[in-house]
């Protein structure tokens, strides 16, 4: 595998661990707290940087299914780490509760590109 591949492959795989156990810890806990907040930035890093890479290394259009639904993806996780550390700063009781509905709903549309990404890194 080539070097460079293989690092984009790790920073995927480090967002999806980092995405995963901070939207799911969220939800088994019932609220949000900083400590996921930090796994949702981490999870948005990797994946950015992860992303950078696998595009230096593909000659294919943003304008595919894979690169619209990323580049959505990338955006609302963005939208939901700057809206959670919001809420937490507001320290809205209700809205603090009822995040991980959100966060889910994120979690659920990042999984599109990151398996299609798989699909098409196997054909």
């Amino acid at each position: 595998m080539e070097p460079l591949l293989m690092k984009a492959v790790i920073f995927i795989t480090l967002a999806l661990v980092f995405y995963t156990v901070g939207v799911w810890s969220e939800k088994i806990q019932g609220h949000l707290k900083p400590w996921h907040l930090v796994l949702f930035y981490i999870g948005l890093v990797c994946d950015t940087i992860g992303t950078t890479l696998m595009s230096k290394l593909s000659d294919a259009s943003y304008l595919s299914l894979h690169g619209i639904t990323g580049l959505i993806a990338i955006i609302l996780m963005l939208v939901h780490a700057v809206w959670g550390t919001y809420v937490l700063i507001k320290n809205d009781t209700e809205k603090i509760h009822k995040f991980h509905k959100f966060s889910i709903f994120v979690w659920c549309v990042w999984l599109v590109p990151y398996i299609l990404g798989m699909v098409i890194g196997m054909m």
